[in-house]
């Protein structure tokens, strides 16, 4: 692969800032439930009720040693399988347990073997960017970076153009992690054809909004970010229509019918399981299964993701009033998942971050962009929260910039004053005059946030 890829500045979240509400905030959000002003679950949703149960019971049965007990840990990820199934519309033997998603992204591109392209658009999330890359040249397809024509990460006329002849795949993330545009999976699915693989990594939509789940031929979603599940387990989904055309590629001894046969390798097991390294982590897998549970009971992605389009467009709507700009704004209400960003001109972004931070209101900065990311948790009044903090950070920049031309006229007058002053007493002298020279040094800016 010869063309250079320019990835998009890593997301940064900082840790809370010294004061009361950034400790109320940071610690409710990282331990005790998300507080009202936590609007970042697209970075990671502190753990949903019934995970954390499902847990700590799983923990606690870890801890036991009767062939009973680990009989039915063993039976967690079964039922977590089960629980999945549901979700995506599969059947539970299409669906693996991977220990997080950038690792089924590497099973993904380990089973694809080449000759062949697998298109990737400019601008994805790293993690599905360099699965593709590390196979491209050892046995895997070649990798085509596609630029995009425009504000979203990928539209069917653009795939179109790009789809020829020796094009294998196309992988591309059902969510974009910056904007919250909804890839048109299915739009893209028809484009591609049953011949053509559809890859989709699911982590940023799977169980916020509903996604076009039957047109992935290979899905992949942790669980920490909209799940509310914690790290540990991610769900690896593997169609059967296009099993035949992946092979094993990090399947390892829990990938096989024999794993102590004499010989090996020993055949690998039907469906998704063939793709397994290793046994999966029974407590995560108890959280993820007990997630998507409690998701379902709540009425699926339909009922929660309404109620997270209309919480993130309340707050869209309140950072317009504050004068921001939205990034990709006028997405249909569809087209949008849970994710809005937005950024204030003329203001230094850290400073905003560090000022929502401070009162409370917990984000990521991307670059100059601020990412919102509210649930169905998320109460009204963190808009209020929100608004609030915007409305005293814009009122205090503005306060200090009419201070500063204040300050300015008054010097320049000030100066006017003392240089007719000087003109007058050099005539009257007859002497010249030498003014001091003053040299200014510039205010430092403040540091800019590290980008790793």
């Amino acid at each position: 692969m010869n063309d250079q890829i320019r990835a998009r500045a890593p997301e940064t979240s900082r840790r809370a800032a010294p004061g009361p509400a950034s400790q109320t905030a940071t610690g409710a959000a990282l331990g005790g439930g998300p507080t009202v002003g936590y609007l970042d679950y697209a970075r990671v949703g502190p753990l949903a009720p019934e995970a954390t149960t499902a847990l700590a019971d799983a923990t606690a049965l870890a801890g036991r040693s009767g062939p009973a007990d680990l009989d039915r840990l063993f039976a967690l990820s079964d039922a977590a399988r089960v629980s999945a199934a549901r979700l995506l519309d599969a059947r539970p033997h299409e669906i693996a347990l991977a220990p997080s998603t950038s690792n089924g992204l590497f099973t993904a591109a380990a089973a694809l073997r080449g000759p062949g392209t697998v298109l990737v658009p400019r601008g994805e999330f790293p993690a599905n960017v360099y699965p593709w890359i590390r196979f491209a040249g050892r046995g895997g397809p070649d990798v085509r970076l596609v630029e995009p024509d425009g504000p979203r990460h990928i539209s069917p006329d653009l795939l179109r153009r790009h789809l020829t002849p020796d094009v294998t795949a196309l992988t591309v993330s059902a969510v974009d992690s910056l904007t919250g545009h909804v890839a048109p999976l299915a739009a893209l699915k028809e484009i591609l054809g049953p011949e053509r693989l559809l890859v989709v990594d699911a982590i940023q939509g799977l169980g916020a909004v509903p996604l076009d789940v039957d047109a992935a031929d290979v899905l992949v979603s942790g669980g920490q970010k909209w799940l509310r599940a914690g790290w540990g387990a991610a769900f690896l989904l593997i169609r059967d229509r296009c099993a035949e055309r992946l092979g094993p590629g990090l399947g390892g001894w829990a990938g096989v019918t024999d794993p102590f046969a004499a010989r090996h390798p020993a055949p690998p097991l039907p469906g998704a399981a063939a793709h397994l390294a290793t046994n999966p982590d029974f407590p995560a897998a108890a959280a993820i299964g007990a997630a998507v549970d409690g998701l379902l009971e709540r009425g699926g992605p339909a009922a929660v993701g309404t109620r997270i389009r209309a919480t993130l467009a309340e707050l869209l709507d309140r950072a317009r009033r504050a004068g921001a700009e939205v990034l990709l704004d006028g997405l249909g209400e569809r087209d949008r998942a849970g994710i809005g960003t937005f950024r204030l001109p003329g203001h230094d972004p850290l400073a905003v971050h560090q000022a929502l931070e401070a009162a409370g209101v917990i984000t990521t900065r991307r670059g100059e962009w601020i990412r919102l990311s509210p649930h169905v948790s998320t109460p009204p009044a963190a808009a209020d929260l929100f608004a609030e903090a915007l409305h005293v950070l814009t009122q205090r920049t503005s306060h200090l910039r009419t201070s500063s031309t204040s300050t300015s006229s008054t010097s320049s007058t000030s100066t006017s004053s003392t240089s007719s002053t000087s003109t007058s007493s050099t005539s009257s002298t007859s002497r010249a005059v030498n003014p001091d020279t003053h040299a200014h040094t510039p205010r430092s800016q403040e540091p800019t946030c590290p980008t790793a």
